[in-house]
């Protein structure tokens, strides 16, 4: 089988630059969460990937909503302007991984739109990259991705044209045409002629990304060429859905599939040719694994096709060479069967002379009729791992809590073995908080349960978050129901931000802000706690689950005694805080500022107090005036010289 491979297949600028984006943020994250607002690509492989490395999608604004704190890397299709709002007025951190064709895209339209043109947008209504550009384009604008929504929006089109009054600003009134990033470019084209025929006067902007074009184009070309096509690309992929329309009116035999698993060679029969594209959100690996498939010839299919052993197939065989890594079986067939080590046990230190024997019978499963070699490839291991499947299956089905022991520490999670398989636990599922050493659980006996179970691909997930969580929760429940404002309640600091220290109550993270760390000033949060410290709080508020805390304690508020500590016609020493060109203020006592007006400074004339002080200065001054109720108090130099002078008279 000759296989034509698309040079444009794969990812392109804008999605390379969006999935290298997200993992160098958590490269750089230092134990920050990591958040994608949406996919940041449409493909479910990519997306698992980063989730196991710790990023964390938000599906919703409502999720959004509820963020305090980390970074948000904004996903490659973009999004409306009042997210970014949104964002900023939250302070939360923006990485905006945008592509930037999309990025262009958004100027576009809000320029278009500030200038008083309405805009026609040419493009599917419910993907996110549209409803990114619908944000950017005014008050005044549709999307249309079929004539028929032409003629649905002409009244509200026309309408605008007829109501709003030519400005100086903007004297000749136009619709401003762009596209989806993505979009079919013949439709597009289609499209623009028929809204050409309408009255208005439209300025045309082709905003199909070149890549996009091309990709479509060489797609065709292909399909044309071949006697069968396959397109790679996730299932909810706007690009790949084009391509796949594209290449199936070109050529009848045309597959969409998302993986490797999804290909059935069978389905091709006995083509000569075969084309292969991808839409742009695919990785290349899965790209490459289809390619090396489908070079499979025909003829190898219809061979193996009439065997009498099969891929899959129990059979016994009897050992007739064992090596210290592999074992020779007859099993009847007029090729030889091999165990490898890695196929006879997980122990890769195993000396597989020391378990086997020339002369023993063995049961086993064929792994591949032809191992390239002219012999059949087998299976000890599986076969032993089927039954303990079936245990696993019922664990999976049965939300069953399972405890095994981590056998290895990867880069991307832990490993546990039940009864020979092999459990991976991601490791944004390792615990209900983000761990960037993970290598404390080496060795250590762990529970969790199964969330995901697929033997056939191998892909057995285990999830210990959940237990957490849900432990956590309980502990919530327990907390809130004796839980009240004025509690006070010892925790431990769990994470330090720039504006505050979250402290971990015992199942629920409570808030100290960094205007209640003290009746002071504190300038940063991190010079002041650390994780891992005991505190002492005050419970200031509850709003659902969040907690508000404080360590202004009423019992040591600077203004409790005010009259007694700062009573007025004393003389008082305090530090300059800051100055402000009508006087100083002098912290007298932490969280107790007094105002020393410039005229107060001195006898002499003072034009500004930094003229004769400097911030962190020790001062002497008389309290003047002191008014509890609105927490003010004045403060005189002049004061002390005047009573210097009456007592040298």
């Amino acid at each position: 089988m000759k296989v034509k491979l698309a040079k444009t297949a794969g990812f392109c600028f804008g999605v390379r630059r969006a999935v290298d984006t997200v993992y160098r943020e958590l490269r750089r994250c230092g134990g920050e969460r990591i958040y994608t607002y949406g996919p940041i690509i449409h493909n479910e492989e990519v997306i698992k990937d980063i989730q196991a490395r710790g990023a964390i999608v938000l599906r919703t604004e409502e999720e959004l909503d509820a963020l305090i704190g980390g970074t948000v890397i904004i996903r490659s299709h973009g999004v409306e302007k009042r997210i970014y709002d949104k964002l900023e007025a939250k302070n939360i951190s923006i990485v905006d991984a945008t592509c930037p064709y999309v990025k262009k895209i958004h100027n576009i339209v809000r320029e278009e739109s500030e200038k008083g043109n309405f805009i026609i947008i040419i493009g599917d209504p419910d993907h996110p990259e549209v409803k990114g550009i619908r944000g950017w384009a005014g008050e005044n604008a549709v999307i249309i991705q079929n004539a028929e929504e032409i003629e649905e929006n002409s009244i509200i089109i026309e309408k605008f044209f007829s109501k709003q009054e030519i400005s100086s600003k903007n004297p000749e009134k136009k619709a401003c045409v762009v596209a989806q990033t993505t979009f079919n470019y013949n439709k597009f084209q289609d499209l623009v002629e028929i809204i050409s025929e309408k009255s208005y006067d439209i300025i045309v902007l082709n905003t199909i990304c070149n890549a996009t074009k091309e990709r479509q184009m060489e797609a065709r070309r292909i399909a044309e060429e071949v006697d069968a096509m396959i397109v790679i690309g996730d299932k909810h992929s706007s690009n790949t859905q084009k391509l796949f329309e594209i290449c199936a009116k070109a050529c009848k035999d045309t597959y969409y599939i998302q993986t490797l698993d999804d290909l059935n060679l069978n389905q091709l029969g006995s083509v000569e040719t075969v084309g292969i594209t991808a839409g742009a959100s695919t990785p290349n690996k899965i790209i490459e694994e289809v390619q090396v498939m489908s070079e499979l010839s025909f003829e190898q299919m219809l061979d193996e096709s009439f065997k009498t052993i099969h891929n899959g197939e129990v059979v016994e065989g009897t050992v007739i060479d064992v090596k210290p890594d592999e074992i020779i079986l007859n099993i009847g067939y007029k090729a030889d069967g091999i165990i490898t080590k890695n196929e006879y046990s997980n122990d890769s230190s195993l000396d597989l002379t020391t378990v086997v024997s020339v002369g023993d019978a063995m049961t086993v499963k064929v792994l591949k009729v032809n191992d390239g070699e002219g012999q059949v490839l087998l299976t000890y291991k599986r076969l032993a791992a089927e039954k303990s499947n079936e245990r696993l299956k019922e664990a999976f089905e049965n939300k069953e809590v399972l405890k095994a022991t981590v056998t290895q520490i990867l880069g991307g999670g832990l490993c546990a073995e039940v009864e020979g398989v092999r459990v991976f636990i991601p490791a944004s599922l390792v615990s209900d908080s983000y761990e960037k050493d993970l290598s404390k659980y080496d060795g250590k006996e762990i529970e969790f349960v199964i969330s995901e179970f697929n033997p056939r691909r191998n892909r057995v997930i285990g999830d210990r978050r959940q237990l957490l969580v849900a432990e956590r929760a309980e502990k919530q429940r327990e907390l809130f129901a004796r839980l009240q404002v004025g509690d006070t309640i010892e925790g431990v600091v769990k994470n330090v931000t720039d504006f505050g220290a979250f402290v971990d109550l015992g199942g629920v993270d409570g808030l100290l802000h960094i205007s209640e760390m003290s009746w002071g000033r504190v300038e940063n949060p991190k010079k002041v706690f650390k994780v891992g410290d005991n505190l002492k709080v005050l419970v200031k508020d509850i709003n659902d689950t969040k907690v508000a805390l404080s360590l202004k304690f009423p019992e040591t508020n600077p203004w409790a005694h005010a009259s007694e500590d700062f009573a007025v016609g004393s003389v008082i020493t305090g530090r300059v805080a800051r100055m402000t060109d009508f006087g100083a203020f002098v912290e007298l006592a932490p969280g107790v500022d007094a105002l020393l007006h410039v005229s107060q400074i001195s006898r002499a004339h003072v034009d500004k107090p930094s003229d004769v002080l400097s911030i962190g200065q020790e001062i002497q001054a008389k309290i003047v005036d002191l008014n509890e109720a609105e927490k003010k108090i004045s403060l005189s130099m002049k004061a002390i010289e005047m009573s210097e002078m009456a007592d040298a008279e």
